[in-house]
């Protein structure tokens, strides 16, 4: 046992003396010793059922003959942090949070670990750390919230922040949006549509690291308490089979996760997150490896924003594992793959069923034939930009139309709400990259104020920013290299014509090489006044095209 070595042997007398203050028992010390990784606080909606998450791992992993041991790991509401300052605080955490974990584990020799994470930034960064760590780890997360339900219609979360832009518009009365604050968000969980939070969930049971239900059964169920027991039941088995992340975590497995993130229409946050995933098992992944795998992955399903489904809905028609049953019979994925259950993705999905062929598209009846992402580039985004193509409006996939620049969120919703905007403009929103921001905030805001006041169909917006899985549109980010860096975003000019071609992967501005020249030797970065954890930051973090992730210069 790895733990031995703060166990075992006369040397290790004064750490025993140490495990003794804590209320271990012999028998206890003879046993292998698991790490709960708990996210669990009172600040995120997703991470408030935690508590009992965490202990139902713990009897599972007890049942089964290990020791839990619980220890935290921070976690951020990006809807909370939305729209101001703490946003610059939530893509950051990612780093921080994989960075703590593998503190804790590897100062302390844990044998094996659960995971038990939820929303955002929370999932990726303890998958970074899994990969990093390389004991026996399953992940359980806490589970989507239910859908919210305004005058016999379903909603969520971006229903929410549309409806702020409806009210701006005059089209909402403030009783009719107060109505929606009160009934969007009715349960704990990760907020109910194919956001970030839950895109990630399901695509840890596509990686292989979570098991059947990780990332579609309801919070309030029942089902997820089971689900919780079943992990830590399955950590011990992986410990006696010596089944660990990397075994699991392999080329193969991004791969296959790209391929079900096509399916399902995830956030573009995933496109942050695989490649930072990759990172940590040493696979160099480029985001435009996306292209020729939407090339031939049709987009299954279309939960909220894209569509009118919800998290539970996925849920009842056979969840991820119904999902990855349609592709593989397509033979789109790697079902040698390895996973948590000590079982190959094939035997785990053979008697998938898809029971909603409503909230699931079969095959011969996809949403669309290419899949729900798009990486586009040009003279725009000479190192890429992502798009959730999935979520576009038909008439904006080919779009010219001139550029209304901004140099930072706050500014762009003024003008947005303040009615400055028009039916075709493109609405540019810079310096709110990795290094720009820094910390790459999201633009929910600003798209939810488009669509709220009805240019959802007709204005395009793009940033080196991100965007929330909860966006919806012509919404293009991780545009690459960041303004900060002196990317061409930081060179066009108000009313320049912007042509986006999401069929072609194109983004241009119709401006000569010549004239970016001149404007790029003209150019001076914009001036920046960071402290503290932000401060060093800046100094590591790479584009949006490369996942974000810190690298030593």
């Amino acid at each position: 046992m790895r733990s031995d070595q703060v166990k075992t042997g006369m040397q290790q007398a004064p750490h025993r003396s140490l495990f003794n203050a804590l209320g271990f028992t012999e028998e206890e010390m003879k046993k292998p010793m698991v790490g709960i990784v708990s996210s669990y606080n009172e600040i995120v909606p997703g991470h408030m059922n935690l508590d009992k998450i965490v202990n139902a791992v713990k009897l599972g992993v007890a049942e089964a003959g290990g020791v839990p041991v619980v220890f935290p790991a921070i976690a951020v509401c990006d809807g909370i942090a939305m729209g101001h300052t703490g946003m610059k605080y939530s893509l950051v955490t990612r780093d921080l949070i994989a960075d703590s974990t593998e503190c804790m584990a590897l100062a302390h020799q844990f044998d094996a670990l659960v995971m038990v994470p939820n929303c955002d930034k929370n999932v990726p960064g303890l998958l970074m750390a899994a990969a990093r760590i390389n004991v026996p780890t399953v992940f359980v997360s806490g589970g989507p919230m239910l859908a919210g339900r305004v005058k016999g219609k379903k909603t969520s979360l971006s229903s929410m922040f549309e409806a702020v832009g409806s009210y701006a518009a005059g089209t909402m009365t403030e009783e009719e949006v107060r109505e929606y604050e009160e009934k969007t968000c009715p349960t704990c969980g990760s907020c109910s549509g194919m956001y970030t939070a839950n895109s990630m969930n399901c695509l840890t049971e596509a990686l292989g690291m979570g098991l059947r239900g990780n990332g579609t059964i309801p919070a309030v169920y029942s089902e997820r308490i089971k689900l919780a027991k079943h992990a830590g039941m399955a950590v011990m088995e992986m410990y006696q089979k010596n089944i660990r992340p990397r075994d699991i975590m392999t080329k193969e497995a991004v791969l296959n996760a790209l391929t079900v993130d096509m399916a399902l229409g995830c956030s573009t946050n995933s496109m942050l997150h695989l490649p930072a995933i990759a990172h940590e098992i040493g696979f160099d992944f480029d985001i435009k490896f996306a292209n020729p795998i939407s090339e031939k992955t049709p987009n299954l399903c279309h939960l909220a924003p894209a569509g009118p489904t919800y998290m539970e809905d996925l849920n009842e028609a056979g969840g991820v594992y119904a999902v990855m049953k349609e592709l593989a019979d397509a033979g789109l994925l790697n079902t040698e793959c390895l996973t948590v259950t000590g079982k190959t993705v094939g035997e785990n999905i053979k008697d998938a069923v898809n029971k909603n062929p409503e909230v699931i598209r079969p095959l011969d009846n996809p949403y669309t034939k290419t899949g729900g992402l798009a990486v586009l580039s040009g003279n725009l985004a000479p190192d890429g930009s992502v798009v959730k193509r999935s979520a576009v409006a038909p008439q904006m996939l080919v779009h010219e139309g001139p550029a209304r620049v901004f140099e930072c969120e706050e500014d762009a919703i003024a003008a947005i709400k303040g009615g400055e905007i028009n039916a075709g403009d493109v609405v540019v929103i810079r310096y709110e990259g990795p290094k720009g921001g820094p910390g790459m905030r999201e633009m929910l805001n600003p798209t939810s104020a488009i669509a709220g006041m009805g240019l959802g169909s007709s204005v395009a917006l793009i940033t080196d920013g991100r965007f929330s899985g909860a966006s919806r549109g012509a919404s293009i980010g991780h545009v690459s290299p960041e303004a900060a860096v002196g990317g061409p975003i930081a060179l066009i000019q108000e009313g320049d014509l912007i042509q986006i071609n999401i069929p072609k992967l194109k983004l241009e501005v119709k401006v000569s090489d010549e004239e970016m020249a001149r404007r790029k030797e003209n150019w001076q970065p914009k001036k920046q006044e960071v402290n503290g954890y932000l401060e060093r930051y800046v100094t590591m973090v790479t584009s949006g095209n490369r996942g974000a992730i810190l690298e030593k210069k």
